[in-house]
């Protein structure tokens, strides 16, 4: 049944020695804001962790009706499907093939997207859409160079260089929200937002290649609403990451408290309008100012 309910979500986790989101136009550095200091990551970044997820480790790989739209698949033709191709593997008439996607596919359900046709194009608005994620402290970056383990061409004496950039340690959240009426078109349904959840917590503890190592889901907030259309809305802006250190010497969680403070009363100026708040952590955080006053769905899980 497609969910009834809007929704907030916070997810915060944090990189330790690696590149969050290189930028392919600036070297493939890690995105920093210029004027705050702060670490950016991408939407598609985060999406694309939840896919890989979805794909390699819960069974959405293309058998028993489960499967995600947007990946890569080998072509008849050789090389890799474009995105025209991919869409006629769920049918050839657009009705069909709208119905068989829809059904399938969790990615588009949550994420929405633009499906190529020959003609014209299906376009789905994604019920959970994600801000770009922030680091809650200014952060650093390290430029390192290394030896590479082959010669530049055959027969030279002279190994190749590696260059990379890398961040010590970027503490980072995510704000989403859950669009209700945006579900009803993707048929979005309350099992589909668990699985999202998942998702994201396990699949950035599988982010394990080199440039990925060391990601850490730390905390992951639910508030679901009861109210038609309401949310309280920016919640990233409630919460803070409190240190006794400069902020560019931070190295790990246990730096400094997560200060919920402020998240904690307009949670509860809004109480009357709101069903339940979920509460996930890593039992290495530290926070404060969350222990919701009685009247209010509260669970940790």
């Amino acid at each position: 049944m497609t969910i009834k309910n809007r929704r907030e979500l916070l997810f915060i986790y944090d990189v330790k020695n690696a590149n969050p989101n290189g930028d392919p136009a600036d070297e493939n550095k890690p995105r920093i804001d210029e004027e705050t200091g702060l670490n950016i990551v991408t939407d598609v970044r985060l999406k694309r962790t939840v896919r890989d997820q979805f794909f390699n480790f819960m069974g959405y790989n293309g058998k028993e009706d489960k499967d995600i739209f947007v990946r890569t698949t080998d072509s008849e033709k050789g090389g890799i499907k474009d995105g025209k191709a991919r869409a006629r593997d769920f049918g050839s008439l657009k009705k069909d093939m709208m119905e068989d996607i829809l059904k399938k596919c969790i990615d588009i359900r949550l994420f929405g997207g633009v499906i190529p046709m020959d003609k014209d194009s299906i376009i789905f608005t994604g019920p959970v859409q994600f801000k770009m994620g922030k680091s809650l402290h200014k952060v650093q970056v390290k430029y390192i160079k290394g030896t590479g383990a082959f010669a530049g061409k055959e027969g030279a004496n002279q190994q190749t260089f590696r260059e990379e950039y890398i961040l010590p340690y970027s503490l980072i959240c995510f704000h989403g929200i859950i669009n209700e009426n945006a579900a009803k078109e993707t048929r979005l349904t309350d099992e589909d937002i668990e699985e999202l959840k998942k998702a994201m917590w396990e699949g950035t503890k599988n982010l394990i290649s080199r440039s990925k190592f060391e990601h850490s889901p730390q905390m992951l907030i639910e508030v679901k609403y009861k109210e038609e259309n309401f949310f309280i809305g920016e919640l990233d802006k409630y919460i803070s990451f409190d240190s006794d250190l400069p902020d560019e010497k931070i190295r790990d969680i246990s730096d400094g408290i997560l200060n919920l403070n402020e998240l904690k009363k307009i949670v509860e100026f809004n109480k009357d309008k709101i069903e339940s708040v979920e509460l996930k952590q890593n039992n290495r955080v530290k926070f404060e100012g969350f222990e919701l006053s009685e009247g209010l769905n509260y669970r940790k899980v």
